[in-house]
């Protein structure tokens, strides 16, 4: 008996130690469009991490099964806290070099509110950021060859004059040569923490190719993007990622232009466009510098039926195949949530079901309604189809903050939607 549970003890600690000390190393390839990878942003999906390295540099998921606070351990972390925040919050950074570094506020169009310059030691660092207005907004950390980023949500009701100041500093002594040290031409292991389970999303970029995937490694491996050209006539670039047999543009179309060149219309007025009977297209509330960087343009069912819109190579996708990819999921009742992007920084709570585990981030974008108005942002986002149900309406996909869905439904072609394109077989 004895025998038997220093046995169990023995496999019991053989088996935590694997599972607590065990790392997993990640490289990276390129195939497709391009062999090489320049540059890879991995977001922990699960903890709401982000890390930027280069594609010849080696990822490191230090893993873990427990649950570690940024205060217990050294890995590359940032967390912000109080969240939401009225007055005041403090960013605590663990950065994975020491080095000069960048801390920017952005607005939820991706706009710089606030910025400072510091040189961070390989320790914890904090910062108290405060005068932020109420709304959405992501923390950056960039430093050199690493980025971390963080959603933040104001409740307050400060003047907007935004303040970022340090509060602490380690008081380890700096070695000056250190300080300014190049590794220049050197392979580098960058650490991530990771629980195994948690959600990874790589964006992979070389030139103007773009391409998204998801994983939750389990072991050392190489992961190698599968680049497309997709490039409208506009000349803006999109991520594309690939979901069963089909490739999509893992962003909304945002071109004002047709394939051959000639332009879409621009329809501002209200009037203009409950009236409209011809191509045309806007920006979320007519603001081209907060929506289209991230939500991109929105379309009547016209622009469809006037000519080519997606970039060359790519089509809008027929109702049978957006029903091809939410069977893909698992059926129209699950498939929303795991095309949603996660968290409540741009979908309204609850986001339910949202896990974004096939790297489509899918973001709230909602539509134009029929009398010109903007509704309901961060509450919807809908997708027109190139199949007509009848003269006056088309088959569209839409997905809600409140429900793991995907509707599949027909409305009037005046509504202004977005578009995903598909990469033609």
């Amino acid at each position: 008996m004895k025998i038997f549970i220093k046995l169990f003890c023995l496999i019991y600690f053989v088996t935590f130690l694997n599972a607590n000390g065990q790392n997993y190393l990640i490289s990276f390839a390129g195939s497709g469009a391009a062999s090489t990878v320049t540059s890879i942003k991995v977001e922990n999906l699960t903890k709401s991490s982000t890390l930027t390295l280069s594609g010849s540099d080696v990822l490191r998921l230090t893993a873990t099964t427990g649950v570690n606070t940024i205060e217990d351990n050294h890995s590359t972390e940032m967390k912000v806290y109080p969240n939401p925040m009225t007055d005041n919050s403090l960013i605590v950074i663990y950065p994975p070099i020491e080095g000069d570094a960048i801390i920017s506020v952005l607005d939820i169009g991706g706009k710089q509110v606030a910025q400072i310059h510091s040189y961070l030691e390989n320790d914890k660092q904090e910062f108290r950021l405060s005068g932020v207005k109420n709304g959405f907004y992501i923390i950056n950390v960039k430093g050199k060859n690493y980025q971390l980023s963080g959603k933040l949500l104001c409740n307050g009701n400060s003047n907007g004059h935004i303040t970022i100041e340090e509060v602490s500093k380690p008081v380890n002594p700096v070695d000056e040569k250190t300080r300014t040290g190049q590794r220049k031409g050197l392979m580098t292991t960058f650490d991530m923490q990771y629980t195994p389970g948690d959600r990874l999303k790589f964006s992979a970029t070389t030139g103007s190719f773009s391409t998204v995937l998801t994983d939750m490694p389990l072991q050392d491996k190489i992961i190698t993007f599968n680049f497309s050209a997709c490039t409208d006539a506009d000349n803006n670039n999109y991520p594309v990622v690939t979901i069963g047999t089909q490739t999509w543009m893992a962003e909304n179309l945002k071109t004002t232009k047709f394939r051959d060149g000639s332009s879409i219309p621009l329809i501002v007025s209200n009037a203009e466009w409950s009236n409209l009977s011809t191509a045309g297209y806007c920006w979320y509330n007519n603001d081209q510098t907060t929506y289209k960087p991230r939500f991109g343009a929105l379309y009547n069912w016209y622009v469809i039926k006037a000519g080519e819109i997606c970039p060359s190579g790519w089509h809008l996708p027929t109702n049978d195949e957006w029903t091809t990819l939410t069977t893909f999921l698992g059926g129209e009742d699950v498939a929303g949530g795991k095309l949603k992007d996660t968290g409540t920084a741009l979908w309204l709570g609850p986001n339910s079901g949202a896990t974004n585990e096939t790297g489509f981030t899918a973001l709230p974008g909602d539509a134009r309604y029929l009398d010109g108005t903007f509704k309901f942002f961060g509450s919807y986002t809908h997708w027109w189809s190139s199949t007509e149900f009848d003269t006056n309406n088309s088959w569209l996909r839409y997905l809600m903050n409140d429900w793991e869905g995907v509707a599949n439904i027909n409305a009037d072609k005046n509504y202004g939607l977005s578009i995903r394109c598909l990469l033609n077989p």
